[in-house]
């Protein structure tokens, strides 16, 4: 894939094909990078045109200024949609994905053709407690990276992902992750419980693995109840990170799921 970067903007940008009828974006994990989803971008490459980012702090989005940080997202992803001249995308998001994916759609939802949440949890409705719960899960992983990068990718992959490969190409991403990108996500919270879901305009689908943590699977459940209409994947053999534990099924959930709602 080609990577591209705006004049105004930290955030590096991949694109892969603008010859095909629709749009992905893909939008990755914490303390890895767009790569996690290369099998994804092979797959769909004669399919779909492919744009993916490296989140702010993340891969090659490091040349930053004062001020840059992940509540501004949204803001450079459309940006970016719109110098690649994209109408409407489907957007996938995964676990931090999740999370910017809807900001994007709370902030945009006029460009997005449907929208796919995995190993996330609704931002409009979240719940205190497992925020509390959530946020600290995230500073214990955090103490561990500022002793050691390598200590800290070593529990994380454990954490991130279910098979030994995903495991492996996890770490070998989050090794990468740089200490002090961990300042780009301290504005993360601000997107939690500021907006209201109103009636989405696209179609939405939410979802983890059967191997997932507990909360994460509960937080799925209750998304769905508030969202019947939603449709709701769990991936068996899969953790946090389904596209990597179960690339062929992730694959085939998605081509289908974007059959019946594309076009």
């Amino acid at each position: 894939m080609k990577h591209f970067k705006l004049d105004h903007s930290p955030i590096t940008y991949y694109v892969s094909g603008r010859n095909c009828d629709e749009w992905v974006l893909f939008l990755h994990a914490a303390f890895v990078n767009h790569n996690m989803f290369q099998t994804q971008m092979e797959y769909f490459s004669n399919k779909y045109n492919i744009l993916a980012v490296d989140i702010i702090g993340h891969g090659k989005s490091i040349n930053t200024k004062k001020g840059d940080s992940i509540d501004k997202m949204s803001a450079w992803i459309y940006d970016i949609i719109k110098a690649e001249k994209i109408g409407k995308i489907h957007i996938v998001g995964v676990s931090l994905g999740a999370i910017l994916a809807q900001d994007f759609a709370n902030h945009y939802p006029e460009t997005i053709k449907s929208l796919a949440c995995f190993g996330g949890y609704d931002i409009n409705n979240f719940d205190i407690k497992m925020q509390k719960e959530n946020s600290a899960s995230q500073l214990l992983m955090m103490l561990k990276a500022l002793f050691s990068i390598k200590w800290f990718a070593k529990s994380n992959k454990k954490i991130s992902a279910f098979t030994l490969q995903a495991q492996n190409d996890f770490y070998d991403m989050n090794v990468q992750f740089p200490k002090k990108s961990f300042m780009y996500l301290a504005s993360l919270n601000s997107m939690v419980n500021i907006h209201q879901t109103g009636q989405r305009t696209y179609p939405l689908l939410i979802g983890c693995g059967e191997f997932d943590i507990p909360m994460e699977l509960e937080e799925i459940k209750i998304w769905k109840d508030r969202e019947p209409q939603c449709k709701v994947v769990i991936f068996e053999n899969a953790g946090h990170c389904v596209n990597m534990d179960t690339p062929q099924i992730f694959n085939e959930t998605m081509e289908e799921f974007w059959r019946l709602n594309g076009r």
